[in-house]
């Protein structure tokens, strides 16, 4: 009954299901367990058709907390072996983009980074300052990778300080849409 509720709460479906589930109140963590029906053949990206498990490996991967305790997944994670012989890792669609995250974690940090400085999202969901900028820098490279300025007609640059002394940005933006479609750190050139 236990891992049913938190099979709906994590919003799992077949073949995965949880297999377990470990609440340590002195580390204040809750940990997971995730697992695939025996038998299952896994689809692969790019390969037609669905492949016979060739190995697994467990996954420990952060999600969002269980009121005040960190949550863990530890998910059995298949590798695939596909008709040209090749061996391919599967990975759930609620994983996450970067390595050891899930993609509701990763949903959370984005969300809270829109409004604080990563230094505040870092002490709130207990991370290194570095960690959050990691997730946020791979969703900014995939949107960026995604992006379609072919209809960018009219574009607005400007060059501003981001802190006190020294720092600079330039800011590329489209005056049509007005919304900004490019930012890099420096100054082009300084006053004579």
């Amino acid at each position: 009954m236990q891992n049913q509720l938190f099979e709906v709460a994590l919003g799992i479906a077949e073949p995965w299901y949880v297999n377990g589930v470990d609440f340590d109140a002195a580390e204040k963590t809750l940990t997971i367990g995730v697992d695939f029906v025996a038998g299952t053949r896994f689809p692969a990206a790019g390969v037609a058709g669905v492949h016979p498990v060739h190995d697994t490996q467990i996954k420990r991967l952060r999600h969002l907390n269980f009121f005040q305790h960190e949550c863990f997944l530890e998910v059995r994670t298949p590798r695939v072996k596909l008709p040209d012989g090749r061996v391919v890792q599967v990975e759930p669609e609620w994983f996450g983009k970067l390595a050891g995250f899930t993609l509701l974690f990763e949903a959370l940090v984005l969300a809270m980074a829109r409004q604080m400085t990563f230094a505040a999202v870092a002490k709130l969901v207990g991370l290194s300052w570095h960690r959050v900028h990691a997730i946020c820098s791979r969703y900014v490279d995939l949107a960026l990778a995604e992006a379609d300025l072919s209809t960018v007609t009219a574009v607005a640059i400007d060059e501003t300080s981001c802190r006190r002394g020294h720092n600079y940005l330039t800011i590329a933006a489209d005056m049509d849409e007005r919304k900004v479609v490019f930012v890099t750190e420096g100054i082009r050139s300084r006053p004579a």
